[in-house]
């Protein structure tokens, strides 16, 4: 399973540090990937990062959001700064690979003006 860690509040312009601990398995083989999702709406991909370490990002997070893998530590971190209200959302990580596709209980994250 996963469990993710680091949601709260913060004011607009600030940053948080989302993570997501795998047990049970080890993140190695896995894309890995933040997700994000507000009430009425389709959860979205905020971005990703391969096995090898590549990184791709939605342009609405780009040069904001940051994501890091430390395999050592089976976890998957998201450093978001310059925290905009819009970003206020349930944000959920995920690990997909050959064992199949597993979800972090989400964690909210709170931007206020």
């Amino acid at each position: 399973q996963l469990q993710a860690s680091g949601g709260g509040s913060v004011q607009a312009g600030g940053s948080l540090r989302l993570s997501c601990a795998a047990s049970g398995f080890t993140l190695d083989d896995n894309a890995l990937g933040w997700f994000r999702q507000v009430p009425g709406k389709e959860r979205e991909e905020v971005g990703c990062i391969d096995k090898y370490g590549t990184k791709k990002y939605k342009d609405f997070v780009k040069g904001r959001f940051a994501i890091s893998r430390d395999n050592a530590k089976n976890t998957v971190s998201l450093q978001m700064n310059s925290l905009k209200p819009e970003d206020t959302a349930v944000y959920y990580c995920r690990a997909s690979g050959a064992l199949g596709v597993y979800w972090g209980q989400g964690t909210l994250v709170t931007v206020s003006s």
